[in-house]
């Protein structure tokens, strides 16, 4: 399975807008965050934006949503769908704006003066929050609508948005006693700190280490474009005539790849999984065990046994039971082909005259070894086919040939870093659909990952359709000297995969923007995303787009049945360590009593319970979990393998059907990538697919079956 990206839910206005201190003030009327964008498609002036602009910006965003909130609360007239429920969608769109802006710039171009504002606003951005979820005025105002429902002239996205609204209001704590109400505000503006703190934490520690290297023996088996690459780096960094590693994936995953000396992979290694766990300023331990415990707190006050019994009630899944039940019908296969994958290595390992035995750090590198003698099958061999450049165009073709979309590159908007690129999207009748920014290279102002959000939500106004403004942003390989950014097949399937996400929130046809594009639950938003990977390794498509950066020969024949037949190899660590993260997110989340003692002990624990081997950690341990204490997953980071169903049983419609029958893909746009979060997940997938999904498919994909 390729590496996993986190998507990072999207700023939802009622719950994390900002109070601001009175500091690093710009008059209102200079603040082009508070002016109407003159920008092409009114995307955000980002190259009239400065640091300083934030505060006095939310201080008055906020200033008018509470002035909106209070228009619904004193209504003088009796409360009516539109003026409680569509009046409450439609507060709050400044501080939405600023809030897309703010937080996406703090995950990808961050800075000192962004994270202090960060940290300063988190308390507030929830104590904001609560303080619409549980004004009692307001609730009672929805309350009675919603009790009146059924008298009402709805459609359904209208009836959809009702719902999703109360149950919002009862899941925030709407129906507490006042005692227990402040009870749960103390606990979310906790949270909230310790959320922030730990993805700061989280990118102080990945930017710290440097593995720098001047004897050039030293890096024996590592190929040149990633020598070339660390010796870039090292003259940035003013050590000219040495060569450096970090812990940004395209650097410390080759690496481990390929290096033949044992100690500088296990020096590496080491700090790579040793990320918030190191005792100094940027430890994660006490922060992960307070979120861990505030949240069962939390869940306990709203009468849940657990915080992923709350979670989970708003999943596919519904309950930990069932996500309990997946995880360990996928476990016991895969560790299986763990085992018989670690003994391979052990034999060659000892071939090789070793007398250690395979420790995590080797893994990578000897799993190299055994591709490439029982499959001829080099990862350096395939990346001159994977340009950057021919992969997003392959991404593009595809869309194209499914849903007729067109991708034309723009110059002419605002950026946040002179690598973004902005594209306007355009459907098969020539109308504009949205614009897409796309940030692909790693830096140490972002964080680590991939992911897409929006800066604008697609809604309709007046009847016209509001285009929404889409970015997707990773963390690939570099270009390096003379040569173009050349991506590994995972770096490939991660950008389809990001791209499928785009699509979701591109091709999104609905009313309100609360119920658009991504607005799904965790364990179905990673459908339209996973399923984009099939594209990427089919061999059909692989003949279009990956072509030799420097002939434009298409991959070979010979290269595509290597890559084929090579498609299962490794997927017992790819599973294990995957269901090893899923269950130790479960661990946290799915207790019923506080967790007490040292985090590496109760880690160690969990891992020992489901027989984990040695050689393998989970793919995310403990403190450097960001998915999990930072990123929106938790009690969900089993949503991937959870979709992959979907996505594994969706493809298998395409490939019954044709890979680009429109029919098929009219479905698929019509049932999932329109509607949002305008219906039931389940009967969404029903009514594309005319039944429910088969788990046959997702084993046979791994080669569990």
């Amino acid at each position: 399975m390729n590496k996993l990206k986190f998507l990072p839910f999207c700023i939802v206005v009622a719950a994390v807008v900002v109070g601001c201190q009175e500091t690093d003030s710009t008059p209102d009327e200079n603040n082009p965050l508070l002016l109407t964008y003159d920008t092409p498609f009114q995307v955000p002036p980002f190259d009239k934006i400065k640091d300083e602009h934030f505060r006095p910006a939310f201080k008055a965003a906020l200033e008018q949503h509470n002035q909106e909130i209070d228009v619904v609360v004193n209504n003088s007239e009796d409360p009516t769908f539109e003026n409680t429920i569509v009046a409450l969608e439609n507060a709050g769109s400044t501080l939405g704006d600023i809030s897309r802006v703010f937080f996406n710039l703090n995950s990808a171009n961050t800075n000192d003066s962004i994270q202090a504002i960060a940290k300063d606003m988190a308390p507030v951005l929830s104590a904001h929050g609560d303080e619409i979820s549980l004004n009692a005025k307001l609730f009672a105002r929805v309350k009675t609508v919603y009790d009146h429902r059924a008298s009402l002239t709805l459609d359904a996205e209208d009836a959809k948005l009702l719902e999703e609204t109360y149950k919002g209001f009862v899941r925030a704590g709407a129906n507490l006693s006042e005692s227990d109400k402040e009870k749960l505000k103390k606990i979310n503006s906790e949270l909230s700190v310790l959320t922030n703190d730990f993805g700061q934490n989280l990118l102080a520690e990945t930017n710290a280490y440097e593995l720098v290297v001047d004897n050039e023996e030293d890096l024996a088996g590592l190929p040149a474009a990633l020598k070339q690459a660390a010796a870039d780096a090292a003259t940035a960094k003013d050590k000219e005539g040495k060569w450096l590693f970090t812990l940004q994936n395209p650097s410390v995953m080759p690496f481990l790849q390929y290096a033949d000396n044992r100690e500088l992979r296990k020096d590496i290694w080491n700090a790579y999984q040793m990320r918030g766990n190191n005792g100094n300023d940027n430890d994660n331990k006490e922060i992960l065990l307070k979120t861990a415990n505030l949240r069962l707190e939390k869940a306990k006050l709203l009468g849940y046994d657990s915080h992923a019994a709350y979670v989970l009630e708003e999943a596919m899944a519904e309950n930990p039971t069932n996500v309990y039940a997946l995880l360990n019908k996928i476990w016991t296969p895969a560790l299986a082909k763990a085992k018989v994958e670690a003994a391979d290595i052990q034999k060659e390992i000892e071939a090789a005259g070793g007398d250690f035995q395979v420790a995590p750090y080797d893994w990578r590198y000897y799993q190299e070894k055994i591709r490439k003698a029982k499959y001829a099958l080099n990862e350096e061999e395939i990346k001159p086919y994977f340009s950057l450049a021919s992969v997003r165009q392959g991404a593009f073709d595809t869309a194209n040939k499914l849903f007729g979309l067109s991708f034309v590159a723009l110059s002419n908007v605002p950026t946040y870093h002179e690598e973004v690129e902005v594209y306007e999207v355009k459907d098969s009748d020539g109308k504009h659909l949205g614009l897409l920014y796309a940030d692909f290279f790693p830096r140490e102002s972002k964080r680590g990952g991939a992911w897409m959000t929006s800066y604008r939500s697609q809604s309709t106004k007046d009847g016209e359709r509001v285009a929404p403004v889409i970015s997707i942003v990773c963390n690939f390989t570099k270009p390096v000297g003379d040569e173009p950014a050349l991506l590994t097949f995972d770096e490939a399937t991660t950008l389809f995969h990001e791209f499928g996400h785009a699509l979701h929130g591109l091709l999104s046809n609905v009313k309100y923007r609360s119920l658009a594009g991504t607005s799904v639950s965790r364990d179905f938003v990673e459908l339209p995303s996973q399923v984009m990977e099939n594209w990427a390794a089919d061999p059909a498509v692989l003949k279009t787009y990956a072509k030799h950066y420097q002939t434009g020969e298409a991959i070979p024949d010979s290269l595509i049945e290597k890559m084929e037949q090579a498609g299962t190899f490794d997927q017992g660590f790819a599973t294990v360590e995957y269901v090893a993260a899923s269950l130790l997110d479960l661990d946290y989340h799915a207790t019923t009593k506080p967790i007490e003692g040292d985090v590496d002990a109760f880690e160690a624990d969990g891992m020992q319970k489901i027989g984990l081997i040695d050689a393998i950690i989970p793919r995310y341990r403990s403190t450097y979990f960001q998915h999990i204490f930072s990123g929106g997953y938790s009690a969900g980071y089993y949503a991937y393998i959870w979709a992959e169903v979907l996505d594994s049983d969706a493809f298998a419609a395409f490939k019954e059907n044709g890979l680009f029958d429109q029919a098929t893909a009219t479905s698929f746009r019509e049932n999932i990538l329109e509607k949002g979060g305008t219906g039931n997940p389940a009967e969404m997938y029903r009514q594309f697919r005319g039944k429910d999904p088969d788990p046959v498919h997702l084993m046979k994909k791994r080669g569990l079956n």
